[in-house]
């Protein structure tokens, strides 16, 4: 079985109710060249999760697959780069995130797999 890796990205959306519900809708029919990019990048799994205008996206990928890789796909896909355009009219970066950057990383600070074989309440 191929080994996969899991990236945690975030971002915001909008405070606005109505741009909401579109990007949402957006999201029920992504086109379809948008999704074969994303599965051309070398990303096995990927959801993306709310709580009010906050977005969590939870991704597995394979080997083939790094950041730079997948910028470099999209940037030369027209398709890509005009759903990133129309998405942006509901996203907004976080308010530490560098100029121009989107969804953010994040850092890991827990997984329960380190913890297998802890009795209840012991500490490693």
């Amino acid at each position: 079985m191929e080994s996969l890796v899991r990236h945690c990205l975030v971002l915001d959306l909008k405070e606005n109710p109505e741009l909401i519900a579109e990007y949402e809708a957006y999201h029920r029919r992504v086109w379809p060249e948008v999704i074969q990019q994303i599965r051309d990048a070398g990303i096995v799994r990927m959801e993306i999760y709310r709580v009010a205008n906050r977005l969590c996206m939870v991704m597995e990928v394979n080997a083939s697959f790094s950041f730079e890789r997948k910028a470099a796909l999209d940037e030369a896909n027209p398709r890509v780069v005009a759903w990133e355009d129309l998405m942006w009219k509901y996203q907004q970066a976080l308010p530490f995130a560098s100029k121009g950057e989107k969804w953010m990383l994040m850092d890991k600070i827990f997984d329960l797999d380190e913890h297998a074989g802890l009795p209840e309440g012991s500490a490693k």
